[in-house]
């Protein structure tokens, strides 16, 4: 350790002081009421939302593996879930009953997954409102109840030995389910659209990085300390 340089110490002073002011900044509810980081974080879900779109081709999946008369044996969580998920499928014309946690379908593999594919169209296109219509429950509750119900689908088609309409349920629930859950809510976006705020964000994050070890390293030499290798 040498002795206090005042300019290495004074730089490092000012790149730390003004590396925290822009964090205070960045925390301030000044971006529609909420801080820079929710307003990124929206951005970039946005965006994604727009490049996670597989309904179209899973509908092309279902149409291939075809019409295949099925009969479910669905253990769910509890009766309650049972309950819930029922009218997924008394809608488009299976016959269901539920005993306990367990309910049972017999039905058309392709009706179900159409109208599971036409659920998650509508919630992706954010227009809860129709699935309001539909059942009666909140959107996010209704897709919830899908994916319960798709996950014990999964399960009973292979209990069942019919690997390939398990492994499509599978993709149904993960491409179609999932996302229109995970992004309900969120208008979707093109990068093509954002590429300047975008392309902001990602140099400013570099820049800040770097401002901050900068700040780092100069406060320490101007207070003595070296690195040094003996």
């Amino acid at each position: 350790m040498s002795g206090i340089h005042p300019k290495q110490l004074g730089i490092g002073i000012f790149l730390m002081v003004t590396f925290i002011a822009v964090m205070v900044v960045i925390f301030m509810p000044i971006f529609g009421g909420g801080n820079a980081l929710n307003y990124l974080d929206n951005l970039y879900n946005s965006i994604s939302k727009g490049s996670a779109y597989y309904i179209p081709k899973v509908e092309h999946l279902v149409e291939e593996h075809g019409s295949q008369q099925v009969t479910l044996n669905l253990k769910m969580a509890d009766s309650i879930a049972a309950q819930a998920a029922e009218p997924l499928f008394a809608r488009l014309g299976a016959t269901t009953a539920v005993q306990g946690n367990t309910l049972m379908v017999n039905g058309d593999l392709e009706a179900i997954f159409a109208s599971c594919l036409e659920d998650a169209e509508s919630a992706y296109r954010n227009r809860g409102d129709e699935l309001e219509a539909r059942y009666g429950g909140s959107p996010r509750a209704t897709l919830h109840s899908w994916w319960l119900a798709l996950n014990a689908m999964e399960k009973d088609f292979n209990r069942q030995k019919l690997f390939a309409a398990a492994q499509l349920t599978h993709t149904v629930q993960a491409k179609t389910v999932e996302c229109a859950y995970n992004y309900y809510g969120i208008e979707a976006q093109a990068i093509k659209d954002r590429w300047a705020t975008v392309l902001f964000s990602l140099l400013f994050y570099v820049l800040y990085t770097v401002w901050y070890g900068y700040g780092i390293m100069y406060t320490f030499e101007g207070l003595g300390f070296s690195l040094s290798a003996h």
